[in-house]
């Protein structure tokens, strides 16, 4: 994949605490991962390229709120984040408790968040951008590739590349701005996702790939 500043784009899953923090509730099943890969710091890396070269940046979060606690069924991990409030906010119009909170972004990326140029698109409710409106804000500005990372591999990160593909994006997705927990029963995430990422993405590059790309531009 050839990168373009005028069609193409970043997007972050889940750039929060609750999954890049020390004091994040899913910290002891990620940070393993999280260090292998380097995530943070590559994270950080394409934010700083996206800025520099003018690619624009969209961040999909996830939030639960009080309200959510009536749903009837869950999956797994699902459950999980419910019961332990994992991206918790205390209601969809306050940000009371917000600031340093699990669902609040990780502390070194506010800068590029919060610079009044970054979208943050309504929150995806499970896994995928079927229930917000990523897919709406990215055709409004004629994006027709991403550069996919964030939180988690194969839970988020894989469901939105899934999705973006069905739209039609191209989409590729850097394997080392992202991590997967592991899971004393379920396995490693990370390995399961990187399978999946080989069969479905367009590109599967290093952060070190994915910026010189960008710094490169159009060919």
């Amino acid at each position: 994949m050839n990168f373009d500043k005028n069609d193409t784009a970043v997007v972050f899953i889940d750039p929060q605490n609750d999954v890049l923090s020390e004091t994040g509730l899913s910290w002891p099943l990620l940070h393993e991962s999280l260090k292998e890969n380097n995530t943070i710091e590559n994270m950080e890396r394409i934010f700083k390229a996206a800025k520099a070269y003018g690619y624009e940046v969209f961040i999909s979060p996830h939030y639960f709120y009080p309200t959510d606690r009536g749903w009837k069924f869950n999956g797994p991990l699902e459950t999980d984040e419910v019961v332990h409030n994992e991206f918790g906010r205390k209601g969809v119009l306050t940000l009371d408790g917000f600031k340093g909170s699990g669902a609040d972004w990780l502390e070194r990326f506010k800068p590029y968040i919060e610079d009044g140029k970054t979208i943050v698109v309504s929150p995806h409710r499970v896994w995928g951008p079927e229930s917000n409106d990523l897919v709406l804000q990215l055709r409004k500005r004629r994006i027709s590739k991403i550069i996919l990372g964030g939180m988690l591999a194969n839970m988020c990160v894989e469901s939105h590349l899934r999705e973006l593909v069905e739209q039609g994006f191209e989409v590729a997705v850097v394997k080392d701005a992202t991590a997967g927990p592991k899971h004393p029963e379920w396995g490693y995430g990370y390995t399961a996702a990187l399978i999946n990422y080989a069969f479905i993405a367009h590109a599967v590059p290093t952060t070190d790939e994915a910026v010189k790309a960008m710094e490169r531009g159009p060919q």
